[in-house]
């Protein structure tokens, strides 16, 4: 397997991301719809509302996040997680930097 899919499986397909009613993968059709929307196209109307991007330094959509970042407008921070993958930002409590969250929130949701 290629990294990214050895990397959903270690989620998706194990009981801490299985659900009975997912269909376990991509289907023919699941890829269309993200690939004909630009979820970047309006990055830049978000701000000025701050924006925090918070990526794993081994997550396979870093380069995304990274790009979202270089196309937003200030406010903005991106923070690397040390020795984290995409999916342990889902649920890998000693990963998420609830430190970081907290403080974002207090400053900016006044």
């Amino acid at each position: 397997m290629d990294p990214i899919t050895k990397e959903w499986f270690r989620f998706y397909a194990v009981p801490r991301g299985f659900h009975q009613n997912a269909r376990g993968g991509f289907t023919t059709t699941s890829d269309l719809s993200m690939l004909q929307w630009s979820n970047l196209t309006y990055v830049d109307e978000i701000t000025p509302r701050p924006i925090l991007f918070i990526v794993g330094d081994h997550a396979h959509s870093k380069a995304f996040s990274e790009r979202a970042y270089k196309l937003a407008n200030e406010p903005k921070e991106l923070y690397e997680v040390k020795d984290a993958e995409h999916i342990d930002l889902y649920d890998n409590r000693d990963k998420i930097p609830f430190d970081k969250v907290e403080d974002f929130f207090k400053s900016n949701l006044k």
